[in-house]
């Protein structure tokens, strides 16, 4: 039987979520075998998803103008093969520098890929099944975190022909992605593109470069003085924070004494609980909003947010700093994945969706990203800096024993675990109460978002009406045209009862 074209392009756009998340993934889940290659300490290693962010976050205005004038579909493609490209150079690189500007170039195609996705999957939602959507995408896209992170760390310590795990671990995402990316440009369709026409007519009309620029500009400005797209961008920044920071478990559990394939499986407890949280989170979102449409996707979210600063400090600050409490280590996490995942497919994305007209969306998702990705990145160095200056983190000494070794991996476990509940812990607080102001500006936003789409919905059926009218009008006058004058009085009656008769059509 054949698929719908719809359902395959929502295979494959989230096959392209997927792998973006995977390309994201691989990086921070070998950061250890990362740092003694290039002889780099934490506070590099998180300026290398620093650098990646920078980038990427400058990129999406970039995103929202490609997504805007061309097929979405080809955008997504065009991002996968950047990105494709990038990581291939990370795999090659040998020095620290190389690495960096490798990881910035990366975030090109990442910029060009996730605003895109986010727009399609509003377009084909409507305000009652939007955030199971958007929990659907969440889940897809975690499941390539969970493949991207749990595949690097179980090849990160194997060699195959003398080529380090880590380095093969970009190798294949990168060729997976070009496959991906391929697909998506041969079979993936955009709404506003049917049959892959480049030239839609629905589309906005031909302009000069310079024309749509400033359009972009104005359509941002627009966007940026919506109350309730601030208020959702301010909390962004400090609720993205923490899962920023949270690039730095793995390596955390890893000084803690968990072996590799122990680490992955406690990691991928985490990334399979987030995704069945967000899924259920964007379930409930939906059904709240029919109950509570002021307030019910808000309040799920600040219940989220506020889980995570207790549920966090029980993870990394109770629990035993040793490995054999992995069964707790992964109950903790378990429950962590489950609770904190909610805001974006809850109430974020679907909220976007609804207090912009359908135009705009792929701009506040770009934007959103751009302000959101760009603060939130500094993070990793956040953490890197606070465990090696404040909490103590400190290097093995050349010469050490392996129970000295043991002893200094634990100590710099504790460090660590400090300064990433310092990044989780007070960030989500301030989450949380941002959230609150929501409550008054929500609601507005979201009636004059609907009257303006009633608006413009109405000078559209005015203008097709108009455009109707103006070629009846023009093939009256081609009728007209033809007589020459030549015919019997009777004709010049019924020519001028047909003229009558035509314009009577027209005002009724």
């Amino acid at each position: 039987m054949k698929m719908k074209a719809e359902t395959l392009t929502l295979v494959l756009v989230n096959l392209a979520g997927i792998m973006e998340r995977a390309d994201e993934s691989v990086l921070p889940a070998v950061y250890k075998e990362v740092g003694a290659a290039l002889h780099t300490d934490p506070t590099g290693l998180g300026s290398l998803t620093l650098f990646r962010s920078i980038v990427q976050s400058s990129c999406y205005p970039l995103a929202a103008y490609l997504a805007l004038r061309h097929n979405r579909a080809h955008v997504i493609a065009l991002g996968a093969f950047l990105w494709a490209a990038a990581t291939f150079l990370v795999a090659f690189s040998s020095t620290f520098f190389q690495v960096a500007v490798s990881r910035a170039l990366n975030g090109v195609g990442l910029a060009l890929v996730a605003p895109a996705i986010q727009s399609l999957v509003a377009d084909s939602t409507d305000d009652r099944n939007r955030g199971m959507a958007f929990g659907w995408l969440q889940l897809t896209s975690n499941f390539g975190s969970l493949i991207g992170g749990l595949f690097s760390v179980m090849i990160a310590p194997t060699t195959v022909f003398g080529v380090p795990g880590w380095r093969i671990s970009f190798h294949i995402v990168g060729i997976i992605s070009v496959i991906v990316g391929t697909l998506v440009y041969l079979f993936a369709n955009d709404p506003h593109f049917p049959n892959n026409d480049t030239n839609a007519n629905n589309q906005v009309p031909n302009r000069t470069f310079w024309s749509e620029v400033k359009n972009l500009v104005q359509e941002a400005k627009s966007v940026s003085k919506i109350s309730s797209f601030q208020i959702i961008v301010a909390q962004g920044v400090t609720g993205s924070f923490p899962w920023s920071a949270l690039s730095f478990a793995p390596m955390w559990l890893e000084l803690t004494g968990f072996s590799h394939g122990k680490t992955a499986f406690l990691m991928a407890l985490f990334v399979v609980a987030g995704s069945i949280g967000g899924l259920f989170g964007g379930k409930m979102g939906d059904i709240l909003s029919t109950r509570l449409p002021n307030s019910g996707r808000i309040i799920l979210a600040q219940i989220s947010s506020g889980l995570a600063i207790p549920l966090a400090a029980i993870l990394l600050l109770g629990l035993p700093n040793n490995p054999s409490s992995a069964i707790p280590h992964g109950l903790v996490l378990i429950i962590m994945g489950l609770c904190i995942s909610w805001n974006a497919p809850a109430t974020n994305n679907p909220i976007f969706a609804e207090i912009v007209p359908e135009r705009s969306r792929t701009s506040v998702y770009a934007m959103d990203r751009s302000f959101e990705s760009v603060l939130s990145s500094f993070a990793p160095p956040a953490v890197g800096i606070l465990a090696q200056h404040v909490y103590g983190f400190k290097p093995i000494p050349e010469g050490s024993s392996e129970s000295q070794e043991i002893l200094t991996d634990r100590e710099n476990a504790a460090s660590l675990a400090k300064s990433l509940y310092t990044a989780i812990g007070i960030p989500m607080a301030l989450c949380c109460l941002i959230y609150s102001f929501l409550y008054r500006t929500y609601p507005r936003d979201r009636e004059r978002a609907r009257m303006e789409a009633l608006i413009e919905s109405e000078m559209q059926h005015m203008e097709s009406d108009g455009l109707a009218m103006d070629r009846e009008i023009q093939s009256e006058e081609l009728f007209i045209g033809d007589y020459d004058g030549d015919v019997a009085d009777d004709d010049d009656e019924n020519i001028l009862l047909y003229r009558q008769l035509t314009f009577s059509n027209l005002g009724t």
